[in-house]
């Protein structure tokens, strides 16, 4: 298991969202407060999670970690409220997903660290609980779908975006130093190219090299057998993998090259929109494979020609 990076310092990329956190951390430390709510959205496997983890070490606090479909009842939310200390930080990912009864109790929580309860059946009395101060941090995929009320309630509002080749190849090349495994710049370069802009999948992918490493017996990884892997792993050279062709491919030969509906094209993928949508579609943007219209999704020129497609007319 590869240890997350500990400190601002050691985590590599998203340049501007570090400098935000730094200024603001420094100044919670010295105010002698907590850090105001954070809301990070973008891409998955970014590096929201592992942001969380280094804002708790940095301000000296416990973080505790809950994803939101997990959170059913209010009274979930208040035990977790509940069991923080001063200055802990509190971590929910997948915060789109949060109950909407459950995201409104967090409201005066997030405001003035209290929540009220109702107590009694017959006679009901309202109870205000105090709670110490404590920092929520949000991750997202999905902005569009976070409340108004939910979404102002946070301090720090953070993008974070697909890394680009140079800083994955700073990636591959301090990960691969842990797993203990010999790249040369070509091989570094080509893994660093099929990370999709991102280091969560990147780090899976040098794993993968290990294996092979390991039970071939490479001492040095070159391209050819970083190819070799890549293959195997049915990952071409854009980075595509074999859902990523098969969106693209079902866009040119079935729709003719597209437009066509999210829900529509999962149905004949029979993917579930959701895993369409937040994983594979933002890379193949980024990548200009595919674009969004109102009437739908279109395959770009790019786009066929990174599945072997001769170049067509594409409807308006």
């Amino acid at each position: 298991m590869i240890e997350r990076p500990k400190s601002f310092d050691e985590f590599l990329g998203q340049e501007q969202v570090k400098r935000l956190l730094k200024v603001a951390v420094e100044s919670a430390k010295k105010r002698g407060e907590p850090l105001d709510h954070v809301l990070f959205y973008g891409p998955p496997g970014t590096g929201k999670t592992t942001l969380s983890h280094i804002i708790a070490n940095e301000m000296g606090a416990e973080i505790k970690v809950v994803a939101a479909p997990t959170i059913e009842r209010k009274g979930d939310l208040l035990g977790l409220l509940m069991s923080l200390n001063e200055g802990d930080v509190l971590f929910i990912d997948e915060i789109h997903r949060l109950n909407r009864a459950v995201e409104e109790t967090l409201y005066s929580a997030m405001e003035d660290f209290k929540v009220d309860v109702v107590t009694g059946s017959s006679r009901a009395t309202a109870v205000t609980i105090e709670l110490p101060p404590f920092t929520l941090i949000g991750a997202t995929t999905r902005l569009n779908l976070l409340t108004p009320p939910l979404r102002s309630r946070f301090g720090l509002v953070c993008r974070l975006e697909l890394y680009s080749v140079p800083e994955l190849i700073k990636v591959a090349e301090a990960v691969s130093r842990k797993l203990e495994l010999k790249i040369d710049e070509e091989g570094l370069e080509l893994l660093a190219r099929c990370g999709r802009g991102t280091p969560r999948i990147l780090i899976q992918i040098l794993k993968r090299v290990r294996d092979y490493a390991v039970v071939h017996g490479w001492e040095t990884v070159d391209r050819e057998k970083a190819e070799r892997v890549l293959k195997e792993l049915g990952i071409d050279s854009y980075g595509l993998d074999r859902l990523d062709r098969k969106i693209l491919e079902t866009i040119a030969e079935k729709f003719k090259g597209g437009p066509v509906g999210l829900n529509t094209l999962a149905t004949v993928l029979k993917e579930d929109v959701e895993t369409i949508e937040n994983v594979h579609e933002p890379y193949l943007i980024e990548m200009g494979f595919l674009v969004r219209t109102p009437r739908g999704r279109k395959i770009t020129e790019r786009g066929l020609e990174a599945i072997g497609k001769p170049s067509q007319p594409l409807l308006l």
